[in-house]
């Protein structure tokens, strides 16, 4: 599904960090200016991995057709920044960017300088969904320093990583596919990549990198390194070590950060995940629930890690995800 436009949202050292965004077809009937509910869209790809435009785009079309707009974003990979310094900080900044008032930088700018001069942005109304590391990035933005200013209204988080004290972060994993010639020479010239790229290798729930074929040669082995990288790490157990290795957990993970105000936030899993096990989400449930925030948990069952991108529309996964988005309806008070 093709954006209304495509535009950065922020620039770090030189260089620009950019979201897709999607308008829907037809604002709020008879105003003359319409204030939209935001989604915030976020990939997901072990934050090594991804683009904007690997959300996916039956759950964009989703929240079009519930009158929000979208905006899909492109964050700086790891492991040439760390999560906190990388990831975080770059979601945190495009929930800023939504938020501003500014005439010059903000998505109400864009809107006007992209011929939607009747859309704006509901500002008490943004939410934020993500898959996988992108629903670790959502969970994000419901807590963070007083230059974040306040969270999301809502967060949606589809297998999410977190809990990243449990043991289960330093155990390899057998199952994964290491692709072939995975030397440690191979694998760490992704260090080499200038600048911090915001886009790279095919993520985990097999999509891409956004130029297909159309890619020039050297874009794609700086892909499969990256690829082989995340891969590699991920099998052995240590992505951690590479992508956060301050292991400051209570920088970076939700189910340290739980208070009171952490905003309503929907957990969906499924059952048969072994890449991010379900327990590890019943932890920051359980830590939700002890501090009274609105909350609830769907599993999905025989669903594995990244079902999101193999989910058939209709299906009986699609309609339990669904419910997700349900819950972000609710919480903003869309709902028709």
């Amino acid at each position: 599904m093709p954006p209304s436009f495509r535009c950065a949202y922020a620039v770090v050292d030189g260089s620009a960090i950019h979201a897709d965004v999607y308008v829907p077809n037809r604002p709020a009937s008879g105003a003359h200016t319409a204030a939209l509910p935001v989604a915030i869209g976020i990939h997901g790809g072990a934050f090594t991995l991804g683009h904007s435009g690997m959300v996916s785009g039956d759950q964009i079309a989703e929240c079009l057709a519930r009158g929000w707009l979208v905006v899909s974003i492109d964050h700086r990979l790891c492991p040439q920044v760390d999560m906190l310094a990388g990831p975080i900080a770059d979601a945190r900044a495009a929930l800023a960017w939504v938020r501003s008032t500014s005439p010059d930088s903000s998505l109400d700018a864009e809107l006007r300088a992209h011929g939607h001069e009747g859309v704006c942005v509901d500002r008490e109304a943004v939410v934020a969904f993500g898959t996988s590391s992108g629903g670790t990035l959502a969970l994000a933005l419901g807590w963070g320093g007083p230059e974040e200013g306040p969270g999301v209204k809502a967060v949606l988080d589809l297998y999410g990583a977190t809990a990243f004290a449990d043991p289960f972060w330093s155990t390899p994993l057998p199952f994964i596919p290491v692709p072939e010639g995975a030397t440690e020479e191979f694998i760490n010239r992704v260090y080499d990549e200038v600048p911090v790229p915001t886009q790279g290798g095919v993520s985990l729930e097999g999509q891409g990198q956004q130029g297909g074929d159309a890619a020039d040669e050297a874009q794609r082995e700086r892909d499969r390194v990256r690829h082989a990288f995340a891969f590699t790490h991920i099998a052995r157990g240590t992505l951690l070590d590479v992508a956060f290795p301050s292991k400051k957990w209570e920088q970076i993970d939700a189910t340290l950060n739980i208070t009171p105000s952490f905003p309503p936030t929907c957990i969906i899993h499924g059952t048969e995940d072994k890449m991010v096990p379900g327990y590890l989400s019943r932890k920051l449930f359980a830590e939700l629930q002890r501090h009274g925030v609105k909350s609830e948990f769907i599993d999905v069952p025989g669903e594995g890690h990244t079902f999101v991108g193999k989910m058939v529309k209709g299906s009986r996964t699609w309609e339990l995800q669904r419910r997700g988005f349900d819950f972000l309806e609710e919480v903003i008070g869309t709902r028709r």
